[in-house]
């Protein structure tokens, strides 16, 4: 029995120098943490500086509308978006559009509607009365700029200055790029 008592009693001074062991281990790693992560923010700041030209999210996607009715039961009664907004638009290869923003959480979906005296005005890319997905750029020169030596067509030659532009993408998609905030 003495034996099993001595075993006990060296496992029992194993332990606290384990846990101190331990104890000061993790202490030293999370000082060794903490001064790296201070330098890993600074690096983080030098490369957000040196942030290249991306697309950071989703604008809005826009569905031209062809059944009103499916559309509305789709989105609305299925799939639970609820409508924030619905205007007409004026103006060349516009007018008379019906457009409703219809949103869920973080995602808005524009649905479009054309006047059936305006159908023949669908047409050039960027009108918006086509089927299209809007993302949102961080800067929109540089990657306009981009995809033109890449020889894609901007539908927004001034995109630059009015922070938008569309192009058709490899498979026929039609893309736009927005700078707005």
């Amino acid at each position: 029995m003495t034996t099993i008592t001595s075993t006990k009693k060296k496992k029992n001074n194993t332990r606290p120098r384990l846990l101190w062991k331990f104890s000061l281990l993790a202490a030293l790693i999370f000082t060794n943490t903490s001064c790296f992560s201070q330098s890993e923010k600074s690096t983080v700041k030098i490369e957000e500086n040196k942030s290249e030209a991306k697309v950071t999210g989703l604008k809005y996607i826009c569905i031209h509308v062809l059944e009103l009715e499916k559309t509305l039961k789709l989105y609305r009664e299925i799939l639970g978006f609820k409508m924030t907004k619905a205007e007409v638009l004026h103006g060349p290869g516009l007018e008379g559009m019906l457009v409703m923003k219809l949103k869920t959480n973080d995602l808005t979906i524009g649905l479009s509607l054309t006047a059936p005296e305006f159908i023949d005005t669908i047409g050039p890319i960027g009108n918006t009365n086509h089927n299209h997905f809007m993302l949102k750029v961080n800067d929109i020169s540089t990657i306009g700029d981009k995809l033109k030596e890449e020889g894609y067509e901007l539908e927004n030659e001034h995109y630059a200055r009015d922070k938008y532009t569309f192009f058709v993408g490899p498979n026929g998609e039609i893309i736009g790029l927005s700078a707005w905030d």
